[in-house]
């Protein structure tokens, strides 16, 4: 039996961007056969996109598709490829994976169990496939087999190698179609994925491959989709190939380019003998077998394959660094998806603004580090403003511009924290007053109800509209350049709607929305002492000392108040372990109370504990109104609460008034319990 050189493709795609995403396709395929490889996989809907959402109902977008393929079919000679799309058949729309055999379709995978929670929707448009079910569709007026099939591909100097599909979700599922495979003498399993980013997930997806390969006695590739596709998931790009329980090989993630070919030699004579001293029983049955004419080429053996871990995972960063790629990534696809010129960051010196100056910053360094700077002012060549520029700085100066917009109540300390950071990574920075302003809105009203307004009695008032004149000035400066808009607010502020409506929360994206700010603190903290692993070489942003050394505060009130964003809420920390009880894990007021008041005893009082527990669920309840409006966020865990995406609430609701009456009986029974306790002693 040859060994056969195979790859996992990753491509970086766009919905719906027919020409962009079949030229990455066919570009891949060119390149895999430089390689001289024989086998290719390509990812889940590489043709459309996954997140076509809605659009996936369109007759058009399935029609689209095949024109697509027809055109990736012909640059297919002399290997195997698959490549994902949507695909039609008796007025249902699948999930499927085309496999291709030197320029002929041999057949369609079918997806069985279609991923339907958090960011996933695919229920929604696609219909399972079941397990075990093999039918035809015509196709170009040919028929071809579809739906839980597997390949057998023999030639005339080879016995048949049979190849078997996993697309995405089935394999995280228990009942996963690797154990039919198995029953069926399966040499290869390919998985087509669209697995979205999320902290660490990438190593759950190692074992699933390495724990498939050694379970079903194969060789397993898997590949993923690239970059930040539609605007709010993001792919890092993750691919790998094992064989019978040992990695061969990974992919670097995160990569800047259009597409990723990451290749291992596999040998089926090594799987094929864990198959055969195994004494489980073949399925009988051959209806799911499709018979394609294919010969693998003879290749010499090469040695033994071990997969590398990247740089960064052996530093002990790990969620440090993948925060950083990975919204880096992000931010630079939706720049280049949007054709927009640049990033406008109000920037007030807090740790919120600091932090999207800072990944805006990262960004460039780390685009430079994937592609060079050639190749990123290449793929941003509509912006002509950088197309001189040599340096990471120069660009950086065109790319990125900041602002700060000092009232009476701003310090000396947040302009020195802003002033440092922009200049440390090089953007435009613009120092303004609005204080005028600010005055001349409160005087207008003052005028028109007859009083003066007073911090005792207008608080609220007086901080929101410092918030709001800030936003028509960075809009301006903002168009001014056809830049986009950052908003600034992070997931611990829209938890309890601490942030201004069309004040701090305006723009285009909000990169942070989905990270807490006790985590954003620490990462900052870390991007400054430490740094991001760039070319070998750990980057610190030194412009963050400042903003480092600074306690959180929004400076909305006058400066001997001495405002802070913990005294207005909460600790940070006891807000992010309430959050997480309350919204991620479900809990009832009462039992979330139980839960954070056992890790945080020794630190706070009861009566403390209590307090902060009521205000968060009443804070949540309030503000869903405020999360229904906040900008496009980047998906990074399972702690987001985009309600577009992840994280439905309604609008109105009862505000859980009996459920934090039963805490309340609960603290107090609890209490007087616990004084009955004290007296008996």
């Amino acid at each position: 039996m040859p060994l056969i050189k195979a790859a996992a493709g990753v491509v970086n795609q766009t919905p719906m961007a027919w020409e962009t995403n079949t030229a990455n396709i066919i570009h891949a395929i060119e390149e895999a056969r430089k390689q001289e490889i024989t086998l290719l996989c390509l990812p889940e809907l590489c043709i459309t996109g996954y997140g076509c959402e809605d659009y996936f109902f369109a007759p058009d977008l399935a029609a689209q598709a095949l024109q697509c393929l027809s055109e990736i079919v012909h640059v297919t000679g002399g290997m195997v490829v698959s490549v994902g799309l949507p695909l039609r058949h008796n007025n249902r729309l699948y999930n499927a994976a085309c496999l291709i055999v030197n320029r002929q379709i041999a057949g369609f995978y079918c997806k069985h169990n279609l991923a339907n929670n958090g960011i996933h929707y695919e229920a929604r448009w696609f219909h399972a496939w079941p397990a075990g079910a093999v039918e035809s569709i015509e196709v170009n007026q040919i028929s071809y087999p579809i739906g839980d099939i597997v390949f057998d591909l023999a030639g005339n100097s080879s016995d048949g190698v049979r190849l078997a599909f996993e697309i995405c979700e089935d394999a995280w599922v228990a009942n996963r179609p690797g154990r039919r495979h198995y029953e069926r003498g399966v040499d290869i399993i390919l998985n087509p994925s669209a697995s979205h980013f999320a902290f660490h997930k990438f190593l759950t997806r190692e074992r699933l491959v390495i724990d498939g390969s050694r379970s079903f006695a194969c060789s397993y590739i898997y590949t993923n989709l690239l970059g930040n596709e539609a605007g709010r998931a993001i792919y890092d790009g993750d691919a790998m190939i094992a064989s019978n329980g040992e990695l061969l090989v990974t992919s670097s993630r995160f990569s800047y380019q259009d597409f990723l070919i990451t290749a291992a030699v596999i040998d089926t004579d090594f799987t094929r003998l864990s198959q055969v001293q195994n004494r489980s029983q073949l399925s009988k049955d051959r209806s799911w077998l499709v018979k394609a004419r294919f010969d693998f080429p003879d290749i010499d053996p090469v040695p033994q394959q071990i997969a590398a871990l990247e740089a960064f995972e052996k530093g002990g960063a790990l969620k440090e660094e993948e925060f950083a790629r990975a919204v880096c990534l992000a931010l630079f696809d939706y720049l280049r998806k949007s054709r927009s010129n640049g990033f406008t960051i109000s920037l007030s010196g807090g740790a919120d603004s600091c932090a999207c100056t800072a990944l805006c910053g990262l960004m460039i360094r780390l685009a430079d580090e994937s592609i060079g700077l050639e190749a990123m002012k290449k793929k941003l060549s509509y912006i002509k403003g950088i197309q001189l520029a040599q340096t990471e700085d120069e660009i950086a100066r065109v790319l990125i511009q900041n602002i700060y917009q000092g009232t009476k109540n701003s310090s000396e300390d947040t302009l020195e924290s802003a002033r440092s950071l922009a200049e440390s990574i090089g953007s435009t920075f613009y120092n303004i007053s609005i204080n005028g302003l600010v005055e001349n809105y409160i005087g207008l009203i003052e005028e028109q109800i007859g009083r003066k307004l007073t911090w005792e009695q207008d608080d609220i008032a007086l901080q929101n509209i410092q918030a709001r004149v800030r936003a028509p000035g960075v809009w301006l400066l903002t168009n001014l350049y056809n830049h986009l808009l950052l908003a600034t607010s992070n997931r611990s502020e829209v938890a309890v709607g601490y942030a201004t409506m069309d004040g701090d929360t305006s723009g285009s994206i909000s990169p942070l929305a989905g990270i807490d700010k006790h985590y954003l603190r620490q990462w900052l903290r870390w991007l400054e002492i430490t740094g991001c692993e760039v070319k070998g070489k750990h980057i610190q942003i030194e412009g963050l000392k400042k903003v480092n050394s600074l306690q959180p505060t929004a400076e909305l009130r006058p400066l001997e108040r001495n405002q802070t964003d913990e005294a207005d809420l909460m600790p940070y920390d006891f807000l992010n372990d309430l959050e997480r009880a309350a919204i991620r894990d479900k809990k009832s007021p009462t039992d979330a109370y139980k839960s954070i008041q056992v890790q945080y005893k020794n630190r706070y009082s009861d009566n403390q504990i209590l307090s902060w527990t009521e205000r968060f669920f009443r804070l949540w309840s309030r503000n869903q109104w405020k999360r229904e409006r906040y900008a496009p966020s980047f998906h990074v865990d399972d702690l987001n609460l985009d309600p577009r995406s992840w994280c439905r609430f309604p609008i109105l609701s009862g505000g859980f008034e009996k459920e934090l009456e039963e805490l309340r009986e609960y603290a107090g029974g609890k209490a007087a319990q616990g004084g009955r306790k004290r007296i008996g002693f």
